[in-house]
C-alpha cells in the first residue's frame, strides 16, 4: 500500500506529508487494523513521520479515521498541523510526475516520492490477510525494478527509437478541456504533470505489463495470444497508481469504478502473478468461466466502422443493437486510450485488433468521426457541440433504419437521466424512421459502482425495443393518441411495478410504450390538420406518468374522493410525495447502503426530473 508524498511548506517544520485518505487498514467488524502515526523530532533536525501498525479497540483510536491526511487536495502535516493548499500540494506532485514512485540516493536510500504505508500479506494455513510495516528489501525490490525499466528505455533510445517506446508515453488528454459530466474534469491526472500514459504506473508495475506484453505478442499468430493482449488491459486496470485499498473489504478497487481517470492519493499496488485481484493469473479465471460456457458457437466478423456510413447494404440485417454516447457524459476514445496504448505492444500493428484502427496523424484512438460533445475537438472544421451530437446521431439512427429489414427489430441502451437527453435521443430515432414499440429495464449497473451510491441513479439501463417504421406509415389524430395515452401508461407502469421496478427506473421504462402511440405513424395532427411535434407530445408523457406516479402514492381517484383527499393536497406536499417516489431505485438500498454519515448531504434527484413532473402538476417548482 503506497502513498504519494509532499514536503510541508512551514518554514518552521519542512516534515514530509504521506497524502493518505484514511489510516484504515481493515475495517471490518470483526477484524480491524490501522496505522498510527509517530512523529520523531530530533534536535537540529527535520521532524519525521512513520507509522506502526495496531489493533485500535474503539474507531476513535483511530487519528483522522475518516479524512487521512488530506481532503480536497489540501493537506494537513502530521507534524505541525499546518495545511498545505491545494495548489501548492499540486505543484509539488506536477514536479514528480504524480508521484508515483519513490526516490532514492545514490545508497539505495529512499529520500522522497510515494513511500510505502504496509505490506498486505497471506500466511500459508491462515485464513485472512496480515499487516506488516515496509523493509529495506521492499524497497531494494523498487529500485531494482526502476533500474531495469530505464535500462528498456536506454535500448530503445539507442537502438535509434524504433519501433513504440517500451513505457507509453503516448499523450494523456488534456485535464481541464475532456470533462465528465457526471464527475467533472475526467481527467485531473494532467494536472498533476501526468503526461504520458506511462506517468500512470509505478516502474515496477511498467516492468511487469512490458514483460506481459512480451509474452502476448510472442503468441501473437493465435487465439491465445489475442486473448492474453485483451487480458493485459484489464491487468493495467488492476495495476496502477490509481487504484485503491478497499478497507472494509481488504482489495483493492480497480481504477475504472466510473468513467473518469482521477488523481488517487494512496494506492494499492498487487502482485502482478498472485491470484489476487486484478492479477493476470484472476483475469485469467475470469475469461475462462466465459469462455466454457460457449456462449458464441457460431464465429462471427467483428468489423469497426463509421456509425452514420454502415458498410451493410439496404435492408441486410435483422437486428439492430447499439449502446450509444450520452452528449459529454463520457469522453469514450480518451478513456479507451489508457487500454489502447499496452494492446498496441501486445499486438503487431497489422493484427486484426488494430487494422485500420487508428488516423493517420493519430498514434492513439481514432476521433475525427467520433459522436460526442466535446468542444477541444473539431469534424471537418466545426467544432463538436451539441448540435454537432445531435446531428450525428440522427445520422446515425438513419443509417441504422437503412440496413435494417421490414421485420427488424432494434433496442437502443439509454441510461441518461436528464429529460433533454430523453428528448434528443427519441426525436432522432423516431425522425430516422423508428417506431418505439416498449422499454425495458435491464439490470447491468453494480451497485457499489460510485455513481449508485447515495442518489438517484438508474439502478438499470434502459433498453428501448423499436421496429423500422413503414414508409406508408398512416398520419395520426391527436385526440385518440391523447385518450389512449394514459391508458397505455397505466397499464406498462402496473406491469413494471408487479416484476419488482420502481423509482426513477419505473419512470423512464414507461416511455417506450408512450412513445409507440405517437412514432408509429408518420405523423401526428391536430383536427386542425397542424403537426403535433415530439416535444409537446412528451410534455403530455411527463405529465401522465407523473399522474400515475401520484396515484400510487395516493390511490386512485375515487379513493382519494371516498377520503376526503380529491384535491386537499397542497403542491409542496404532492412535490414530496413525487419526490419520494422516485426515489425508489436501487442505488441506496439498506444492502449497499454506506455508513449513515456519508448521507450527511441527503438524497439527490435531478432537477430536470423533478421539473418535467411538477409543472404539468400545478406545482411552482421554483418557489420550493
Amino acid at each position: 500500500l503506497w502513498a504519494r508524498t509532499i514536503r510541508c511548506e512551514s518554514p518552521n517544520c519542512g516534515a514530509e506529508i504521506p497524502l493518505v485518505r484514511s489510516m484504515w487498514l481493515c475495517d471490518k467488524s470483526h477484524r480491524k487494523y490501522a496505522l498510527r502515526p509517530v512523529i520523531t523530532r530530533a534536535d537540529g533536525e527535520t521532524p519525521r513521520v512513520d507509522f506502526e501498525i495496531f489493533t485500535p479497540q474503539a474507531d476513535e483510536d483511530v487519528i483522522n479515521a475518516n479524512i487521512g491526511t488530506v481532503s480536497r487536495a489540501n493537506a494537513v502535516c502530521l507534524c505541525c498541523r499546518i495545511t498545505t493548499p491545494a495548489p501548492r500540494v499540486r505543484a509539488q506532485l506536477a514536479e514528480q510526475r504524480g508521484g508515483a514512485d519513490a526516490v532514492f540516493d545514490d545508497n539505495g536510500n529512499r529520500i522522497g516520492g510515494a513511500r510505502i504505508t504496509a505490506v498486505v500479506t497471506l500466511k500459508p494455513g491462515e485464513r485472512g490477510r496480515h499487516y506488516r510495516l515496509p523493509t529495506d528489501a521492499d524497497y531494494a525490490a523498487v529500485q531494482k525494478a526502476q533500474a531495469r525499466v530505464a535500462a528498456l528505455i536506454d535500448d530503445w533510445e539507442q537502438g535509434g527509437k524504433q519501433g513504440l517506446c517500451p513505457v507509453p508515453d503516448e499523450p494523456t488528454p488534456l485535464g481541464g478541456r475532456s470533462r465528465s459530466r457526471a464527475g467533472g474534469s475526467a481527467f485531473s491526472i494532467y494536472r498533476y504533470n501526468m503526461r504520458q500514459w506511462g506517468d500512470l504506473f509505478t516502474a515496477r508495475q511498467q516492468l511487469a505489463l512490458i514483460k506481459f506484453a512480451e509474452l502476448a505478442s510472442g503468441m501473437a499468430d493465435n487465439a491465445q495470444g489475442s486473448l492474453i493482449a485483451l487480458l493485459l488491459g484489464k491487468m493495467a486496470d488492476g495495476n496502477n497508481s490509481l487504484t485503491r485499498w478497499a478497507s472494509g473489504s481488504e482489495s483493492m478497487v480497480n481504477l475504472f469504478a466510473r468513467q473518469a481517470i482521477p488523481i488517487v492519493w494512496d494506492f494499492c499496488e498487487s502482485t502482478p502473478h498472485s491470484s489476487a485481484r486484478g492479477a493476470f493469473l484472476s483475469n485469467i479465471d475470469l475469461a475462462c468461466k466465459v469462455l466454457e460456457n460457449d456462449p458464441f458457437p457460431n464465429a462471427g466478423l467483428v468489423q469497426q466502422a463509421n456509425a452514420v456510413n454502415h458498410p451493410l447494404p439496404i435492408g441486410a440485417a435483422n437486428i439492430w443493437f447499439t449502446d450509444p454516447p450520452y452528449y459529454d457524459a463520457v469522453p469514450y476514445s480518451d478513456l479507451s486510450n489508457f487500454f489502447l496504448v499496452w494492446l498496441k505492444r501486445a499486438l503487431p500493428s497489422d493484427h486484426p485488433l488494430l487494422r485500420n484502427a487508428f488516423e493517420s496523424d493519430n498514434p492513439l484512438a481514432p476521433v475525427a468521426d467520433e459522436i460526442v460533445q466535446d468542444e477541444s475537438k473539431s469534424h471537418k472544421g466545426k467544432v463538436k457541440d451539441r448540435e454537432f451530437f445531435e446531428n450525428s446521431m440522427r445520422d446515425a439512427f438513419a443509417d441504422g433504419r437503412r440496413v435494417m429489414r421490414e421485420d427488424a427489430v432494434g433496442s437502443v441502451v439509454f441510461a441518461h437521466k436528464t429529460t433533454e437527453g430523453w428528448e434528443a435521443l427519441l426525436s432522432g430515432m423516431i425522425s430516422s424512421g423508428w417506431t418505439i414499440t416498449g422499454s425495458w429495464p435491464i439490470a447491468t449497473e453494480q451497485a457499489q459502482r460510485l455513481r449508485a451510491q447515495n442518489s438517484a441513479a438508474l439502478a438499470t439501463s434502459v433498453h428501448l425495443v423499436c421496429r423500422p417504421r413503414p414508409d406508408d406509415a398512416p398520419v395520426g389524430d391527436w385526440a385518440d393518441a391523447l385518450r389512449e395515452l394514459p391508458v397505455r401508461v397505466g397499464a406498462w407502469m402496473q406491469r413494471l411495478q408487479s416484476e419488482g421496478v420502481s423509482g426513477a427506473d419505473l419512470v423512464f421504462a414507461c416511455i417506450g410504450p408512450a412513445l409507440e402511440i405517437y412514432s408509429r405513424y408518420s405523423r401526428v395532427e391536430t383536427a386542425a390538420g397542424d403537426a403535433v411535434g415530439l416535444p409537446e407530445y412528451l410534455e403530455r408523457v411527463w405529465e401522465t406518468v407523473g399522474r400515475a406516479a401520484l396515484e400510487q402514492v395516493l390511490g386512485t381517484p375515487e379513493a382519494r374522493a371516498r377520503n376526503g383527499a380529491l384535491g386537499a393536497l397542497e403542491e409542496d406536499s404532492r412535490l414530496t410525495a413525487l419526490f419520494l417516489w422516485t426515489l425508489q431505485s436501487g442505488g441506496a438500498d439498506e444492502d449497499n447502503a454506506r455508513p449513515a454519515r456519508a448521507y450527511a448531504s441527503g438524497y439527490r434527484l435531478p432537477y430536470d426530473v423533478a421539473r418535467r413532473f411538477a409543472q404539468p402538476l400545478g406545482i411552482h417548482l421554483d418557489e420550493w
